[in-house]
């Protein structure tokens, strides 16, 4: 049968993987056996431990995706379903802000991972500056052309990331020195602690593992596509993460690994000499540059869906002739611009470093409240067999203990912080509702 015009200007399969793929895989993972080395070798069982996690909570958002099916909004979504007006609004407030300040940071890892190769980058500011604010609105542009487009962007950057990754990872395991890896726990602390820090660490990796249900309106059949690309963007990374790692950890020494901003490179090097460098330096900045191109697709798609609700201002619900939320987008990217830049101010640094770690803990709170939700809405959603019951309750208690687990790693201080950041939007909220009881009574 053929595809309408309709169907035509939506995500299909691969090309939703390639956003959740892309998505999780950014600059970062490049860095990630450095700062994993100082855990030592129980870092590699905290990615372990977080891919059976994450196998949970694809489960749980591949349930939900069918309990609230052709729905944008994905965990704000499922909230508000589970919870009401407020709790949805809450999440997608904290979710909306997180999502920004991880751009900024992505932006930042694509400058800096270009200036291998124009050098002025790490020496001008205002090189800098203007590289990053291009990049940012070369993509505004890019995903004001419609979700074909964007996806299709993401896709080709998947595809040349992963590469350079794939390439170490499988390559690597030829080089491996058993003498090279670390002691088990190395950071001095009890096991229990060691594995937690890693665990959230490596949790963190996984974030972007829901990319593919905020815009569930402009996917493929959502109820079977959403579940499977979900899970094939898990074992994709899952490889990825867990054997680009060991490789890496095999072939460095540990001491020397701790020390180094790039681990792959170094380690491509090894295997395969000094001009091996450049090409995973631009795997690099191809990562940062698909994982910005998708996370500004999943940001401009939030707040449509909450000014769809009633609970943003209506003018986000907009969309242009491609079927783009283009008001929600550019509000993103202006947004996104004015953090980036915070970094090059130098008084502002600390903070911005902050607001990026703030950030990270208010994408895991929404993850905790949707596994909630899944087992309110799949109780509501009718009788249940005792097999069925089981399931649900099991799947909700691994999932939801996961997360729990790594929201109390983060600190005592990044809560605290991360439960004002959720308080700051209380009177957008009141505003908005106060707004929606009034059109209604008139």
């Amino acid at each position: 049968m053929k595809e309408t015009a309709k169907e035509k200007n939506k995500l299909g399969l691969w090309t939703s993987t390639s956003l959740i793929v892309g998505n999780m895989i950014g600059a970062g993972i490049f860095l990630a056996p450095a700062a994993l080395a100082s855990f030592g070798s129980v870092s590699l069982l905290g990615w372990v431990i977080s891919a059976i996690g994450c196998f949970f909570l694809v489960k749980v958002f591949g349930n939900l995706s069918k309990l609230v099916p052709n729905v944008t909004g994905g965990p704000y979504a499922y909230t508000r379903r589970g919870f009401g007006d407020y709790m949805g609004f809450s999440i997608a407030w904290g979710y909306f802000l997180a999502v920004s300040c991880a751009n900024a940071a992505i932006t930042i890892g694509f400058v800096s991972a270009l200036s291998t190769f124009i050098p002025i980058l790490s020496t001008n500011t205002l090189s800098a500056v203007a590289t990053g604010l291009g990049s940012i609105w070369l993509l505004t542009w890019v995903n004001n052309r419609g979700i074909r487009t964007s996806g299709s962007v993401q896709m080709a950057t998947t595809i040349l990331k992963l590469i350079p990754l794939l390439l170490v990872a499988f390559g690597g395991l030829f080089f491996i020195r058993a003498a090279n890896f670390p002691a088990f726990n190395n950071s001095g602390t009890s096991l229990f602690t060691a594995l937690s820090n890693t665990v959230t660490f490596t949790m963190f990796a996984y974030v972007g593992i829901e990319s593919a249900t905020i815009p569930a309106e402009k996917v493929q059949n959502p109820q079977q596509t959403i579940p499977k690309a979900t899970l094939l963007g898990l074992l994709i990374v899952t490889v990825v993460y867990v054997l680009g790692t060991v490789s890496v950890m095999g072939i460095i020494p540990s001491e020397q690994l701790k020390k180094t901003v790039t681990p792959f490179a170094d380690a491509a090097v090894i295997m395969w000499g000094n001009n091996a460098r450049y090409w995973v330096s631009a795997g690099v900045a191809i990562a940062a540059f698909g994982a910005l191109n998708g996370w500004m697709l999943v940001q401009g798609q939030l707040p449509y869906a909450i000014a769809k609700d009633n609970l943003f201002p209506q003018i986000f619900s907009k969309e242009n002739k491609r079927g783009v939320p283009y008001v929600g987008t550019l509000f993103s990217s202006v947004l996104i611009s004015i953090l980036m830049a915070m970094n090059y101010a130098k008084g502002l640094v600390e903070q911005f470093k902050f607001l990026v770690l703030l950030s990270t803990l208010s994408v895991l709170i929404p993850y905790l409240f949707s596994t909630a939700a899944y087992f309110i809405l799949k109780i509501k959603s009718g009788p249940l067999k005792t097999g069925e019951w089981l399931q649900c309750i099991l799947l909700f208690a691994i999932s939801f203990s996961y997360v729990l687990w790594a929201i109390a790693s983060a600190g005592q201080q990044t809560i605290y912080y991360g439960f004002l950041l959720q308080m700051i939007g209380i009177p957008l909220y009141l505003w908005m509702a106060a707004k929606k009881e009034n059109s209604l009574f008139e």
